[in-house]
């Protein structure tokens, strides 16, 4: 997967409390198994009308947040069915970072090995947050792995918390897969020392 190290983006707010992941992607969508083509998924109950055509007061559909590559959201984001295709849609559409007071575990674990970043803040911070984030596509912010801060327009930073072993996977791109090519030349030892000594297996 892509590394994450900075990430300099306009933020789009999306005050909605309590977000599962079938509002994130509807269950019409889960018929695939690709992680692309997704992202016209997104949200597609809210984005879109009945009708098909785009609901512009939704805030993705508002031309200062089409091309948004961070989420500001409300509490428990990512919660309900443990469904992969939710980080695999917000990945597609553009996504790479989400920030909260709270996710759902699996959720949140799931943004981690699609190469996701998703930040947890307080309430303080979120409300700071959701203020830069209504200003637009003038006001971007820059959300800084390595040194774990967020960056506002204006200058200040919020700094948050990660586990030092995602952090790790995220700026290196590795996810499960790529955690164990990291010791491909252990396992072909391993596997060359036991056809040798197990040459009956």
């Amino acid at each position: 997967m892509d590394k994450f190290t900075t990430l300099t983006g306009v933020a789009a707010p999306l005050k909605i409390t309590n977000v599962d992941t079938d509002m994130i992607i509807p269950k019409q969508y889960l018929k695939t198994i690709k992680r692309t083509g997704l992202g016209e998924g997104l949200f597609s109950d809210l984005r879109f009308k009945e009708d098909g055509s785009e609901n512009p007061e939704f805030v993705l559909n508002k031309p200062a947040y089409r091309n948004a590559s961070i989420l500001i959201a409300g509490d428990n984001f990512g919660c309900g069915s443990s469904r992969e295709h939710a980080p695999w849609a917000l990945l597609d559409f553009g996504i790479r970072c989400v920030i909260s007071t709270s996710f759902a575990d699996i959720f949140y674990n799931n943004c981690f090995k699609n190469g996701i970043l998703p930040i947890k803040v307080t309430a303080e911070q979120l409300a700071l947050l959701f203020d830069d984030a209504e200003r637009g596509s003038n006001a971007t912010l820059t959300v800084d792995l390595e040194n774990q801060t967020i960056k506002g327009p204006d200058g200040g930073a919020i700094h948050f918390e990660i586990d030092p072993f995602r952090k790790h996977c995220l700026l290196n791109g590795l996810d499960d897969i790529g955690l164990t090519m990291e010791k491909a030349d252990a396992i072909s030892t391993y596997e060359a020392r036991q056809a040798k000594e197990h040459a009956w297996l």
